[in-house]
């Protein structure tokens, strides 16, 4: 049984492993003991934000094997609509196939949904055809071409 709750702090070093366990995730993250600041300064930032959800899934030993983030976006757009954005999230290979990252999804759409949003969207990146599959198998449609600029 995994349950699904707000990340804590003490469980940053496993999100950052979590983020940086696929061929994207290496090139990006930075895996480090101790972790590195900018993730601690990342996630005292979300941590204090009423409208930012840091979430993890643990295992009965109380392990994280899943993480993602879940921001709430008031906006004017479709009569003042709220969005959940749903982002980083990730799932051990040891749990992948088990069901549990389509429990984790649904767990955060009903956070969404509580939180009175009537929407949730999420991107991801291209080069992740199986994650693109698996949120298509959850309804989730390629109805926008998303674009981004670094900064």
């Amino acid at each position: 049984m995994v349950l699904f709750r707000k990340a804590r702090s003490e469980e940053l070093p496993a999100i950052v492993r979590l983020l940086a366990d696929d061929a994207l995730g290496q090139a990006r993250e930075v895996v480090s003991d101790p972790v590195d600041p900018r993730y601690v300064q990342a996630f005292a930032a979300i941590d204090a934000d009423p409208n930012q959800l840091l979430a993890v899934a643990v295992d009965p030993k109380d392990e994280v094997v899943g993480c993602l983030q879940l921001t709430f976006i008031p906006g004017l757009s479709r009569t003042g609509m709220w969005r959940g954005q749903i982002e980083s999230v990730r799932i051990a290979a040891s749990q992948r196939g088990s069901g549990m990252g389509s429990a984790f999804i649904e767990w955060a759409v009903e956070r969404a949904a509580e939180r009175g949003c009537k929407l949730v969207q999420l991107t991801s990146d291209k080069s992740r055809p199986d994650a693109i599959r698996f949120y298509g198998k959850l309804g989730f449609t390629a109805s926008h071409e998303g674009l981004k600029r670094s900064l």
